[in-house]
């Protein structure tokens, strides 16, 4: 096999298993802490940027097979435990809102007004905290004015 093909498997394994963990992380310190109906295999799938995913699979299969050994390891586990560092609650809660909330949004329905966080858009429904309400409510996409 060409050192060029085991660079990109190698570069796709390594970043397949720090993705695995920081959206692990992000799943058990974001989404269920907001009580999100999702599963795990849904939130990877909508939220895997091809583009970053291509770019560090390169990257590190770069660093594997090129560099030498104590600085490759070097790097990799540091990457391993930046992504696994989702894994402690106020860190992968922070993540999470980073990349899944978007803060003082509103929502129009033919009848109602939203004025809150979306905490997550999902395929059909959106997860949104209501500051009048104070709490979290349910919104189908397909009630919802304009695109989400």
């Amino acid at each position: 096999m060409s050192k060029v093909i085991q660079m990109i498997l190698s570069g796709m394994f390594f970043t397949f298993f720090c993705d695995f963990f920081l959206f692990l992380g992000i799943k058990e310190n974001y989404i269920d802490a907001h009580n999100i109906q999702v599963y795990y295999n849904i939130l990877f799938a909508d939220h895997q940027s091809l583009i970053i995913y291509l770019f560090f699979t390169l990257i590190t299969g770069y660093i594997v097979m090129y560099l030498s050994n104590k600085l490759a390891i070097i790097v990799i586990g540091t990457l391993f435990l930046l992504s696994a560092s989702t894994l402690i609650p106020p860190v992968g809660a922070a993540v999470g809102e980073l990349l899944l909330m978007q803060k003082n949004t509103v929502l129009q329905t033919d009848r109602f007004s939203y004025h809150g966080d979306i905490l997550y858009n999902g395929r059909k429904e959106i997860t949104f905290y209501d500051y009048e309400l104070k709490k979290v409510i349910i919104l189908p996409k397909n009630k919802l004015q304009g695109s989400y």
